[in-house]
């Protein structure tokens, strides 16, 4: 209301909008962690009630004393890691290989996608995409092992690195697109305005303020990579699905083992999501 005679709105005090800045809920105060280690404890003690009764009912008898050992052994020696803990290095092996492959392949189908010279370099670059999104990781996987491996003198390691590497490299090349399209036009014209050319932008200017952006999505892409590892079990590679299944086969305990090596690619996501979330604190800093 203005006007002669019109009271002037007050606005409230500086302390009180920042108390309730935050939103709904009590001024002041942010979600607690405790509430959510007490959901995370709620749906934990949910799914071991479940499985317990699940186990009870099919009249399953667990025997967890069995499972050390297939984890590790105490010798005079020391520690000799069992076939699990040893399957969980494959893993971490044909993670590391894969997640540098993706990297590559992802960030130049992003780049070939966005180039502005070659009608063939696009088409090349959209025809993979959509042939690597539009079939199952399974079909791809064996295509790579039973035909290119062959072709190329490759061992079934390597075959499962390309097949893994090929198939989150198309999701990885929109992640990287998408984050080089959102760096702004000045930045592009800043870079041209100082003489340089296409790929030192790319390289000194668009890139570093891409990957900023681009972590989060490619923390979720590195955690996929993860789980979709446990396919390679397909072609028989020593993974932590493979010697799972082995010592199942050996013992029969199917519940015991396969909590175990899900318990041990939660703690491995979980790392790698905490480890993320470090880098990219320090890159916001850095910044």
């Amino acid at each position: 209301m203005t006007g002669a005679g019109a009271v002037p709105a007050r606005e409230p005090p500086r302390s009180s909008r920042r108390r309730w800045a935050g939103g709904g809920g009590r001024p002041g105060l942010g979600r607690s962690p405790i509430i959510d280690v007490l959901q995370v404890a709620i749906l934990g003690g949910a799914l071991v009630w479940l499985s317990l009764r699940g186990a009870e009912a099919m009249g399953y008898r667990w025997q967890w004393y069995r499972v050390p050992r297939y984890l590790y052994r105490v010798v005079d020696d020391g520690i000799v890691w069992g076939p699990l803990v040893e399957g969980l290095f494959v893993t971490l092996e044909l993670t590391a290989w894969s997640l540098l492959l993706t990297v590559v392949i992802g960030l130049t189908v992003a780049l070939l996608r966005l180039s502005e010279g070659s009608v063939v370099s696009r088409a090349v670059a959209r025809a993979y995409l959509e042939v690597i999104r539009n079939t199952p990781l399974l079909v791809q996987l064996y295509l790579f092992f039973y035909l290119l491996a062959p072709i190329f003198g490759l061992d079934r390691f390597w075959a499962g690195v390309l097949a893994l590497a090929f198939f989150e490299g198309a999701f990885g090349s929109e992640i990287f697109r998408a984050g080089i399209l959102s760096v702004g036009r000045g930045q592009w014209e800043a870079a041209a305005a100082l003489g340089l050319g296409r790929l030192p932008t790319y390289r000194f200017v668009v890139i570093p303020q891409a990957l900023r952006l681009v972590l989060p999505p490619l923390t979720s892409l590195v955690v996929n990579l993860v789980k979709h590892s446990a396919i390679v079990s397909a072609i028989a590679i020593a993974d932590l699905t493979t010697a799972g299944r082995n010592v199942i086969a050996e013992t029969y305990l199917s519940f015991e083992i396969w909590f175990t090596v899900a318990a041990m690619y939660l703690g491995l996501t979980i790392v790698l999501s905490l480890l993320a979330s470090v880098l990219e604190r320090r890159l916001k800093r850095s910044y």
